[in-house]
């Protein structure tokens, strides 16, 4: 198969790229339903023009290319390994060509492979068939997302929810909790793949399976179509909303496949992803490896974005990095903010560095980004910006407030918010938190005019090195301030108040 290679080097730059047509047509289902002028309008619209940038520049959609999973049909006869040996090698020139983020790590030394190639990745399920082409389907699925998966085991007792038993009620009752659970740290709006039996092993493979089924589709089991629908109806009421800004629009899908069980054990469990739903697939010509047919996608896709740039309403506080004490304590929850200047990116491994050491650079009066970027080094050595959306704040929970006081930081950028002892130290030291719009690793790329330099690159890798990023309007939306308010715990106490009076209302 002469071709094979490069059919799957195609189908991992277009999985990366461009969204397929299903998730388009959900996602221009919601558009104009938050309100004109909205947070959740803003982030809305920032996330369609950042689907329409990553199609024009062939750039990831989300700087987090996640985890590659194929899931494979051969005819009988097909050589698997050979076939797998070309899908590595179609990994690695995707990453070498920054369509993907060098993704995998050991976990035991914590070395970043640098060509998304370890043991255990990428993720491959084999399968085959009668069908005399070769089917081969690829799921992005970003680390955000796939930490707010979750499985629950029947019968157990839900905040909120009260007692979940082994039933269709405690079934529905999980689904609903996985979704308020997720909060804005799934990338909401999002859609969840559900598997209710098997093991736990099977259970999350399976909930993971559920996600390759169109959005559009109808479920065979008339049950199931039913709960589909009622999960739907109802986790758009929880006023969540994109990003978790509050909003009318929290799922765009929810597809439930059920397996048999033992009699000891009732697992529910549910597979989140994000808005950047990025999963497309192919069928092969077994004779020569060429691609004969794509699954899911669209051709040419229509412009998603209503408008060519963000809307802004001319209110927006500009901010020119470092940043005084006085002006962070002008800010508010709900400002958006515009930055300019030198900021700094870091996530999990250098905040638990910084704690026991000094920083490289002078921070003070400084924004630190948690962003994992996609980068790349051109033949003169200047570094450029692929991909550079924000990555889920709350892992850096037991490092963020430290991390303020000891280096004098007046603001944090990520998505999902943080707890209460960030809240505190924003309060006491005069910083704020800033949530910008996660996966929009095309349009926060574009903002990046320079990149000064680089530290613990060799240490660290890629996404975990600590970047300069000159950046001129920066949009992002104050949502923990220094007054002590954070629109993240209003959301989501204002979200349980809601699933709790769903509580009564039992599917017949």
């Amino acid at each position: 198969m002469q071709h094979f290679r490069q059919s799957m080097l195609q189908l991992i730059i277009q999985t990366s790229t461009n969204l397929p047509a299903d998730v388009r047509r959900a996602m221009n289902g919601i558009l104009d339903k938050e309100a004109p002028g909205s947070r959740a309008s803003m982030a809305l619209a920032t996330i369609a023009r950042n689907i329409d940038m990553a199609t024009e520049n062939e750039g990831a959609i989300c700087q987090d290319t996640g985890m590659p999973t194929f899931k494979i049909k051969t005819p009988k006869g097909i050589d698997q390994l050979e076939m797998k040996q070309d899908i590595l090698w179609a990994i690695e020139e995707a990453t070498r060509l920054g369509k993907l983020r060098p993704n995998t790590v050991d976990s035991i030394t914590g070395k970043n492979s640098g060509n998304n190639i370890g043991a255990g990745a990428p993720i491959f399920y084999w399968e085959q068939w009668d069908g005399d082409v070769i089917e081969v389907k690829l799921i992005l699925k970003g680390g955000g997302c796939e930490n707010k998966s979750i499985q629950y085991s029947l019968p157990t007792e839900l905040k909120h929810l009260g007692k979940a038993g082994r039933d269709l009620d405690g079934v529905r009752k999980c689904i609903l909790h996985s979704v308020w659970q997720a909060q804005g740290q799934g990338c909401s709006v999002g859609a969840i793949g559900v598997a209710v039996g098997g093991d736990r092993a099977s259970g999350y493979a399976f909930a993971k399976e559920q996600l390759f089924r169109d959005l559009d589709d109808e479920n065979p089991d008339s049950i199931l179509a039913e709960l589909e629908d009622y999960v739907m109806e109802h986790a758009n009421t929880l006023n969540i909303g994109p990003m978790g800004f509050g909003g009318n629009s929290t799922l765009i899908g929810c597809k439930i496949g059920s397996y048999h069980r033992l009699p000891a054990s009732f697992f529910v469990t549910v597979a989140y992803d994000c808005w950047a739903f990025r999963r497309l697939g192919v069928h092969v010509n077994p004779a020569d490896g060429s691609i004969s047919k794509w699954m899911y996608r669209e051709q040419a896709p229509a412009r998603m974005a209503r408008d060519e740039g963000i809307p802004l309403t001319g209110k927006e506080v500009v901010l020119q990095a470092p940043i005084s004490e006085e002006t962070i304590r002008s800010l508010n929850v709900g400002d958006i903010v515009l930055i300019s200047g030198t900021i700094f990116t870091g996530r999990d491994s250098l905040h638990k560095y910084l704690m026991d050491h000094d920083a490289p650079v002078n921070m003070s009066g400084g924004v630190i980004y948690h962003c994992g970027p996609v980068m790349l080094c051109d033949s003169d050595g200047i570094w450029h910006v692929m991909a550079a959306g924000p990555t889920t704040s709350g892992r850096e929970e037991p490092y963020q407030a430290d991390i303020i006081r000891k280096f004098g930081l007046r603001a944090v950028i990520g998505k999902g918010g943080m707890g209460a002892r960030t809240l505190q130290a924003l309060k006491e030291n005069g910083a704020v938190y800033l949530n910008a719009i996660g996966g929009a690793a095309q349009y926060y790329a574009e903002t990046v005019k320079r990149v000064p330099g680089v530290y613990f690159l060799e240490e660290f890798g890629i996404p975990e090195a600590l970047w300069l990023f000159e950046v001129e309007n920066f949009a992002a939306i104050v949502t923990m301030d220094a007054h002590g308010n954070s629109l993240h715990a209003d959301v989501e106490a204002d979200s349980a108040g809601k699933l709790n009076a769903l509580e009564l209302k039992v599917i017949q």
